[in-house]
């Protein structure tokens, strides 16, 4: 993997503030309901689903509103249709940026993140400009309190991983998408408790953005990870952690 940014390990600090805001469980709720609707309800035999019931039970969603969701993806409850699109953009400084939505309006949905978009710097581009410009990967933050960087090298790659990097305070592991499962369960065979396991679009390289078009770039990112429709928000800008606090 080429380039490496400080973004990804300061990201899921937001983590925090959008289970404040309670946005989370909309956002999990969609995933169970359209996993199940794509794979079936059974968690043992649907890897997407699986992974979207583990998290929402680690933000303490209750058993009900799971059953519940997975029940309206099966058909079994009646419950809205949700639409899987996404779309491609550009923010400030040039950066690519990729905006996976659940709808159930699409005409609505690129209407106001056109909206957002040309009122923070930034406009949408035709389907395929960026995606090529990420992989989906397994992705993992391990707090280096946790485990030296040599065992949990030989942990990571021995299950599977393909890199694992140093990022200061943390160490991040990176893998191929059908190898997420089983590293994520050595990890955790291990005691180990990542602060984000998650299978992510990681950009093949970053724009590095200071001053204006950094601040620009981040009011950008938490407008369009504020809209009610955006499961998921990925951008190849690389910023450093004290222009969170510009």
């Amino acid at each position: 993997m080429s380039g490496h940014s400080k973004w990804h390990s300061i990201k899921h600090k937001k983590g925090a503030a959008d289970a404040k805001r309670g946005k989370i469980f909309t956002r999990l709720i969609r995933e169970i309901t359209v996993a199940a609707r794509d794979g079936g309800g059974d968690v043992d035999m649907n890897p997407r689903l699986r992974k979207a019931v583990a998290d929402a039970k680690a933000a303490n969603m209750p058993a009900d509103n799971i059953d519940r969701a997975i029940k309206r993806g099966t058909g079994e409850m009646e419950g809205v249709s949700y639409e899987e699109i996404t779309y491609e953009a550009y923010g400030p400084g040039g950066v690519a940026i990729l905006i996976e939505t659940m709808t159930d309006n699409r005409n609505r949905t690129v209407a106001e993140l056109r909206h957002l978009l040309s009122k923070n710097n930034g406009n949408l581009g035709e389907s395929g400009s960026v995606a090529w410009m990420f992989d989906r990967k397994g992705y993992f933050v391990v707090p280096k309190e946790q485990r030296s960087e040599d065992e949990l090298f030989e942990i990571a790659i021995e299950a599977g991983a393909e890199d694992l990097k140093d990022d200061e305070s943390n160490f991040e592991i990176f893998t191929a998408q059908d190898a997420f499962e089983d590293v994520k369960k050595a990890v955790e065979d291990a005691g180990i408790n990542p602060e984000v396991a998650e299978v992510s679009m990681i950009p093949q390289n970053y724009v590095k953005l200071e001053g204006a078009d950094a601040q620009a770039m981040l009011k950008l990112y938490d407008a369009i990870d504020d809209h009610d429709d955006v499961q998921n928000v990925y951008s190849n800008f690389d910023i450093d952690e004290a222009e969170l606090t510009s």
